[in-house]
């Protein structure tokens, strides 16, 4: 909706009560994953976690997971396959609880959608950072002792071991994403407000509040499951961006392994009673091979990810180009905010 039709209240006298602005402004949060900004939303969420909601759940997802664990070590007869789906069958469990009674839906599908729907942006990024990624990790691939120990790992530990190192990596991001929540509504003013809403339903009602000498500003500190909401969006993009480059190193090995590590330097390297399980028609593209090239792409992924946050040179690349939505969305919350305020204070 038009800036025009949204903002169509005359704020000519007592405080300024726009109830289009706040309607269209909830319309832009829920299209634009911010979904926990609106109230109606943030009070189901605060239902789905009450102990009466979410305890059945996850006893019903432990249950799944230690009958899925049993029938896969029962049939493959490997039992450190068991903690790689314990831990993958409960997570699974936890992402579903979150996208439907936690209504976290709308926000992981925004933020994927504002990752991988501008590919043409992201590969010259990865593009940019992916030579000096493979520099330093290639003197791992190129190693007997990295065969070596990957070539001994049954898949399950394997797997376990890939998802310890995803752990790291999330839980690094949820210690460093909220400093960037601050850093952002620590440096809010009537500027940054009118800045930061241009092109939003919001546009014009910031505009107004601030010649009336309100002050949107004061209500900018992000709190609670609002804050959330933006930890959330911030981690699915990084993740996203990290996912897109650990396929990109995984696929570089398998291929570069395929090329030049033949069967005899496999065979020497691994030291496999009878030599590594290669296919009939690529006799370089090993089971080994694949081991190698998923480990080192995990690591990949994990180095990535600190530098990403971490590094000048790759967060000018990678992580600015999340900073304006994330602006955006402290400006337009903090105008909404001011406006449902007039809404309650406002005689009826």
């Amino acid at each position: 909706m038009a800036d025009g039709v949204a903002d169509g209240a005359d704020p000519s006298s007592g405080p300024y009560r726009n109830p289009a602005a706040v309607a269209e402004a909830e319309r832009w949060f829920l299209s634009h994953g911010l979904s926990y900004f609106v109230p109606s939303v943030r009070a189901s969420v605060r239902e789905g976690l009450t102990p009466r909601r979410f305890v059945p759940p996850m006893l019903l997802v432990v249950l799944l997971a230690v009958v899925v664990a049993g029938l896969v070590v029962w049939l493959v007869g490997e039992g450190t396959a068991a903690p790689a789906v314990l831990a993958t069958v409960a997570g699974a469990g936890a992402l579903v609880y979150a996208l439907t009674a936690l209504k976290a839906r709308p926000i992981v599908v925004w933020a994927l959608g504002r990752t991988f729907g501008s590919l043409r942006l992201l590969v010259p990024m990865v593009s940019r950072a992916l030579p000096l990624l493979l520099v330093f990790v290639t003197f791992l691939f190129i190693n007997a002792e990295a065969w070596q120990m990957t070539a001994n790992l049954q898949p399950g530990i394997l797997w376990t071991t890939v998802l310890l190192i995803t752990g790291l990596a999330v839980v690094f991001l949820m210690v460093r994403l909220p400093e960037e929540v601050d850093r952002v509504d620590d440096v809010v003013d009537e500027a940054f407000v009118l800045r930061s809403t241009q092109g939003t339903p919001l546009a014009t009602s910031a505009r107004r509040l601030v010649e009336r000498g309100a002050d949107p500003a004061a209500r900018a500190q992000v709190t609670g499951f609002d804050r959330a909401n933006l930890i959330l969006v911030l981690l699915v993009v990084q993740v996203g961006q990290v996912l897109l480059l650990a396929v990109a190193v995984f696929a570089f090995f398998l291929l570069f392994g395929s090329l030049v590590m033949t069967r005899d330097v496999q065979d020497a390297w691994t030291g496999v009673p009878g030599g590594v399980d290669s296919l009939p028609f690529l006799p370089n593209a090993s089971v080994e091979l694949l081991q190698v090239s998923l480990f080192l792409a995990a690591f990949s992924g994990l180095y990535f990810t600190v530098s990403a946050v971490t590094d000048d040179t790759y967060r000018s690349q990678f992580f600015a180009a999340v900073t304006d939505e994330l602006e955006r969305a402290v400006g337009m919350r903090a105008v909404y905010l001011t406006l449902r305020d007039a809404e309650a204070s406002a005689p009826t």
